[in-house]
């Protein structure tokens, strides 16, 4: 059965500093130019930590000066311990697509058991082959959990459940980031509370949404602590923080992660090339349009440099796909193709841009998946293929740590 659980996090003091300046984008969509940004923010900001300097002096560990800091800002109560285990409600408010409203996303940050079977913690996604030695030497080092990861909860009436304890609550802590989206935070370490949501969230599967690769470090470091401790009972290492939200339309926006091709001939005829798979009509000069069409549409786009096109799927190709994703469809079409690199980018103008600047010879847009195909995916056992699905906003890193020195 899936264990959450609370536990004593490690929170930035507000009388200190302000968390405006210390919180930090996902380590891996921060750049080194956005890191010194950060830096310059705060001597004490959350990247310091999540992203260790690798420009140190030879000989100097950049993953113990790291673990170093932190503890250092420990001692000097810029970081301060909860006294009691808790969970902590965390809600991102930002703008709506037609930016006239504004949509939310809230869960509860709290310890996930680590599940070695992968029953009742579900991967929705394959992941790309990545380095974890970074991951790992951050936590042999620091001895923290410095950023959650994100999954999802089968469970309906969580959303309810956060609402009534944010609806009768201020929250401990708030920031709005760069990108105008607001942050909050709620302690909650009433013991009939904690067990309500314990018990809501472990009686049923969680699917991760956004963390693989950590989710995979922490079983290997669990591995590495279990082989030289002879204790039978649970760690701290055994679990990793998490941010559990339902998996529901309301509380969650995914978007498309969109292909770029490069290295093909210099005369390859890509609209040849895509008919056996799809029917080619032109679409609108703008790649936000042709974006914003596809749904509509039935279909994925195509940006060249000579125009953009939609793609709709012939029968035949949505008949060997089983699983109603573009994803899954275009990688059955790019079998044919001759030998290319694939690589991926969010957002039709980062496409556009790559392709009009020579960085790419072709982009392709895709539809993003919908909340109930990753439900059905998990369901059923079965992983999208990689970079699907991209949710939206990120958590901000710095919100609270989780210690595993207990």
């Amino acid at each position: 059965m899936t264990e959450f659980k609370p536990f004593k996090g490690i929170l930035y003091n507000s009388d200190k500093v302000s968390l405006a300046d210390v919180i930090a984008p996902p380590y891996d969509v921060v750049n080194a130019d956005d890191r010194q940004h950060l830096c310059q923010k705060s001597p004490y900001n959350c990247i310091r930590i999540e992203l260790p300097d690798k420009s140190l002096l030879p000989g100097i560990d950049p993953y113990l000066q790291a673990a170093k800091e932190f503890d250092s800002w420990q001692a000097e109560d810029i970081l301060v311990r909860d006294n009691l285990p808790s969970f902590y409600i965390y809600r991102m408010t930002f703008k709506s697509h037609d930016e006239n409203g504004t949509l939310s996303t809230t869960g509860v940050i709290g310890a996930l058991g680590l599940d070695k079977s992968a029953k009742d913690v579900l991967p929705h996604e394959q992941t790309m082959p990545k380095p974890k030695g970074d991951r790992l030497d951050l936590l042999r080092a620091a001895k923290a959990n410095t950023s959650p990861i994100w999954v999802l909860s089968l469970a309906e009436g969580l959303a309810k459940l956060c609402q009534l304890v944010t609806e009768n609550d201020v929250p401990i802590e708030s920031a709005t980031d760069e990108n105008e989206t607001l942050h909050e935070l709620w302690t909650v370490s009433d013991s009939a509370q904690i067990k309500e949501i314990e018990n809501l969230i472990t009686s049923t599967p969680l699917i991760i949404a956004d963390g693989h690769h950590r989710y995979e470090t922490a079983l290997h470091y669990q591995a590495e602590r279990t082989d030289s401790d002879s204790t039978a009972d649970r760690e701290a290492y055994d679990y990793l923080m998490a941010f559990a939200v339902e998996l529901t339309e309301d509380e969650l926006v995914v978007n498309a992660i969109h292909r770029l091709l490069t290295e093909l001939p210099t005369d390859f005829d890509i609209l040849a090339a895509l008919e056996s798979n799809f029917d080619l009509t032109p679409g609108p000069e703008s790649a936000i349009d042709l974006e914003k069409q596809l749904v509509s549409k039935e279909s994925l786009g195509l940006i060249t440099k000579s125009g953009n096109y939609f793609l709709k799927p012939h029968m035949t190709l949505l008949q060997k796909d089983q699983t109603g994703l573009d994803s899954a469809r275009l990688d059955i079409a790019l079998e044919q193709f001759p030998t290319h690199n694939l690589t991926y980018q969010h957002g039709a103008m980062n496409i556009y841009k790559s392709v009009r600047d020579d960085n790419a010879q072709f982009g392709i847009l895709l539809r993003p998946a919908t909340v109930s195909q990753i439900a059905d995916t998990a369901h059923s056992a079965k992983r999208m293929p990689p970079k699907t699905t991209f949710f939206h906003p990120k958590p901000r890193t710095g919100m609270v740590f989780r210690s595993l020195e207990d």
